[in-house]
């Protein structure tokens, strides 16, 4: 695999919509976007100097791959344009994020280890860090243009979406979760969690937004797995580990990656895709 120059920003004769922290979305009329999926990788809600190179390309697959698989749920993906790119409806996105967790690590596991609830929940005693939770929950936060997400309890959001609309969010998030958890077991992966984004277009519920990418979820290879310990990754936390142990205060701007830890993350993202779909890259 020869090492590309990381697309940091795209430019497109088209209306730009938004540029996100990750990908830079352009108007292309008819209530259609055209979404293209850049290197740039952000951690702690920070964007990096230095991109990932092939990043952008993988996430795209990824999320293609799983939509695809997932064509009974109604999603707003219309057609992928190319490696890094797709078409997609456009929908008005809920205020929240739903993260479904199947084990017991990273924030959850600093808010059970202090002996406190996790949006509302209470887990039994005993678990250890990276531990299998008896099974998944869902644990819902707001989407901040700044700053972090905040976690909310369910009331919240059945206060705010409605009743109906939220059991259908809740029911759509865990059985996706327990899907993707299935097959990504079989070729080798555990996702430990992931972010579900939904949204409305013309009163129809969507599933927008990436899906289950290394971006958006936590993969841990199966046979480095061990309860109790750090599990190595596929998502970026190869890079939060390194920021960690710079010493960077989390706060922009944020310090260059070594060339080293910039070739191991591309090779991580390359090697999830390669693993979930069973295609070469």
């Amino acid at each position: 695999m020869e090492v590309e120059e990381p697309l940091l920003r795209s430019e497109l004769p088209l209306k730009l919509f938004k540029r996100g922290k990750v990908r830079d979305i352009y108007e292309v009329g008819e209530g259609l976007l055209l979404v293209v999926s850049t290197d740039r990788i952000s951690a702690f809600d920070v964007v990096l100097p230095d991109g990932i190179p092939f990043k952008g390309e993988a996430l795209n697959r990824i999320s293609a791959f799983w939509f695809n698989l997932f064509r009974d749920v109604p999603s707003h993906l219309v057609e992928v344009v190319d490696g890094r790119t797709m078409l997609v409806r456009r929908a008005t996105p809920l205020p929240f994020e739903f993260i479904v967790r199947g084990f017991l690590y990273g924030s959850a596991w600093e808010r059970y280890s202090s002996g406190g609830e996790i949006c509302g929940i209470r887990l039994p005693p005993g678990l250890k860090k990276a531990s299998r939770l008896p099974e998944p929950i869902l644990t819902p936060t707001t989407k901040e243009e700044e700053g972090h997400d905040r976690e909310v309890g369910w009331g919240e959001v059945v206060e705010r979406l409605g009743e109906e609309t939220a059991e259908r969010i809740r029911e759509l998030s865990l059985s996706l979760y327990e899907r993707a958890f299935s097959l990504a077991e079989r070729r080798g992966i555990l996702i430990a969690d992931t972010k579900f984004e939904f949204g409305l277009r013309g009163g129809e519920l969507l599933l927008i937004d990436e899906l289950l990418t290394p971006d958006s979820s936590r993969f841990w290879p199966a046979e480095g797995y061990e309860e109790g310990k750090d599990p190595p990754s596929f998502d970026k936390q190869y890079v939060r580990d390194y920021l960690t142990r710079s010493g960077w205060n989390r706060k922009p701007p944020a310090p260059r990656l070594p060339r080293e830890v910039i070739l191991q993350t591309s090779r991580r993202y390359v090697e999830c895709y390669q693993r979930l779909t069973g295609k070469e890259f």
